[in-house]
C-alpha cells in the first residue's frame, strides 16, 4: 500500500484506466452474452438452424439481390427435408397502428405458421396457440403478449376471446404470452397472426418474400445432416431468370448473426465479421495496455535508488521482478473490483431504465470469467515488460539516481 500511495497521481490514473476499460468491457460482454446465449423463447439453439436471407447474384454483369424468404420457399422446398422434424416460420414485425382512448398504439405483429410454436417455448400466460386447422380456415386470431394485454386492455384479468382492433381488423384474442426482449429479434412481437390471412401468400411463387424460418433437429446429432440435407436441396431450386447463382444457408445461430451483421450469404462475410470483432478487441484492450506499461516504467525508474540498493544487497533480478509484477498485479485486481462494482451499478441502471424493451442483462459466471481474464491480460502484460526494464538497471547507475 505505502507503493501505491507513493504517487497517487499515477495510482489514480492506473486505477481509472483498468476500472474504466473493464467496466466496459464487462457490460459489452453481459450485453453479448444476452444475445448470444439461449435465451427466452429460443432455447432449443443446439438442435436447431437458422434460414434467414436469400441472395441471387449475376456474376457476369456484377449485381445481385438478397432478401428474407417466402412462404412458398419453406413449404414447398425445406419442408421435405427428412432431417428436419418441425419448422418455425416467421415473418418479419410490421407495425399497426391501435387506439385506446384517443391514445395511439403502435403494435407490432408478425405471421407464424403453427409449428412456430412447437419450435419456440412461448411462456403462456393464458389461452393457447392457434392449430393448423385455425390456420388453413384463415381464423381472424391473434396471440398477443402481456405488455400489449396492458397496454390495449388495461387492468382486465382475463382477455382471451376479446377482439383487438389494429389498422381497423378486429382479432379474436386466443392467447397472451410472456413478454420477449427486443435483443431476440427474430422472435419478438405486440401480436402474433397465422400467416393464411397475409395478402402477400396468396399466389405467390417467389423464391423471396419476409419470413426466416427455425429448423429443430430430433437431436444435436442430426444437425450437420440437416445442413448437409439443405445444402443438397438448395442445389435442386431453380435459378431466377436473369440470375446465375444463389445463395441461402441453414446455419447454426452464431454463424447466422454474423451472416446477418456481415449483410452476405457468402462465408467470406462470417470470416470479416470475426476478424473486425477480433481486431476491435485487441485494439480495445492494447490501447490501455501501452498506456499502463508508460505509467508503470515511470513508477518504477522513480524507484531506481531502491532498486540499487536492493540489487547491492544480493537480490536478484529474479526476485525483483517477481516484486514487481506482484505489485501491478494487485494494482490491477483493485482496479478490476472498482471495475466490477461500476459494471453491477451500470447495469442495473440499464435493466431499470428499459433502454432495450424487455431486456434485463445480469453478471453471471460467463461475464465475470471474461473479467477475471480481462484482469490477469492487463495484469501480466503492463507489468512484465517494466519489470524486466527494471531488472537491467545497472546497480552503480540505479543507487547514483
Amino acid at each position: 500500500m505505502a507503493v501505491l500511495k507513493r504517487r497517487k497521481f499515477f495510482t489514480f490514473i492506473s486505477l481509472f484506466g483498468i476500472s474504466f476499460t473493464l467496466t466496459i468491457l464487462m457490460v459489452s460482454t453481459a450485453l453479448i452474452d444476452k444475445m448470444l446465449s439461449p435465451d427466452y423463447p429460443d432455447h432449443k439453439r443446439s438442435r436447431s438452424l437458422y434460414v434467414e436471407r436469400m441472395e441471387i447474384k449475376n456474376s457476369k454483369e456484377g449485381w445481385m439481390n438478397s432478401s428474407n424468404l417466402s412462404m412458398y420457399f419453406f413449404n414447398h422446398y425445406v419442408s421435405t427435408l427428412k432431417n428436419v422434424q418441425k419448422m418455425g416460420i416467421s415473418s418479419n414485425s410490421k407495425s399497426s397502428n391501435a387506439y385506446v382512448n384517443n391514445k395511439k398504439l403502435v403494435i407490432g405483429y408478425k405471421y407464424t405458421n403453427a409449428d412456430y410454436w412447437n419450435v419456440l417455448e412461448y411462456k403462456f400466460l393464458e389461452g393457447k396457440a392457434f392449430s393448423q386447422k385455425e390456420i388453413d380456415d384463415a381464423e381472424m386470431i391473434a396471440v398477443i403478449s402481456k405488455e400489449t394485454k396492458e397496454s390495449y386492455f388495461g387492468d382486465e384479468k382475463s382477455v382471451v376471446g376479446k377482439y383487438i382492433s389494429a389498422d381497423n381488423i378486429n382479432y379474436r384474442v386466443i392467447g397472451v404470452v410472456e413478454n420477449v426482449s427486443k435483443t431476440v429479434r427474430n422472435f419478438s412481437g405486440d401480436m402474433y397472426l397465422p400467416y393464411s390471412i397475409a395478402k402477400d401468400n396468396r399466389n405467390n411463387t417467389d423464391l423471396m418474400g419476409t419470413y426466416t424460418a427455425v429448423l429443430l433437429a430430433k437431436n444435436e446429432a442430426d444437425v450437420p445432416k440437416m445442413e448437409m440435407e439443405f445444402n443438397q436441396m438448395l442445389k435442386k431450386v431453380p435459378i431466377p431468370k436473369d440470375f446465375d447463382k444463389i445463395y441461402c444457408n441453414a446455419d447454426p445461430f452464431f454463424t447466422a448473426i454474423t451472416r446477418r451483421i456481415g449483410g452476405s450469404s457468402t462465408n467470406a462475410a462470417v470470416a470479416k465479421v470475426i476478424s473486425l470483432a477480433g481486431g476491435f478487441v485487441l485494439l480495445f484492450l492494447l490501447l490501455p495496455t501501452i498506456n499502463l506499461v508508460n505509467i508503470n516504467i515511470t513508477r518504477i525508474m522513480e524507484r531506481s535508488s531502491e532498486i540499487g540498493v536492493r540489487k547491492a544487497f544480493g537480490a536478484s533480478s529474479k526476485t525483483l521482478v517477481y516484486q514487481f509484477i506482484v505489485e501491478n498485479m494487485i494494482l490491477t485486481f483493485l482496479g478490476g473490483f472498482i471495475g466490477v462494482v461500476f459494471s453491477l451499478l451500470i447495469i442495473y441502471l440499464i435493466n431499470q431504465s428499459n433502454f432495450i424493451s424487455n431486456m434485463r442483462l445480469s453478471m453471471n459466471l460467463t461475464v465475470f470469467c471474461y473479467s477475471l481474464l480481462a484482469c490477469v491480460f492487463f495484469g501480466l502484460i503492463s507489468g512484465v515488460y517494466p519489470a524486466w526494464r527494471m531488472s537491467k538497471l545497472n546497480v552503480v547507475k540505479a543507487l547514483k539516481a
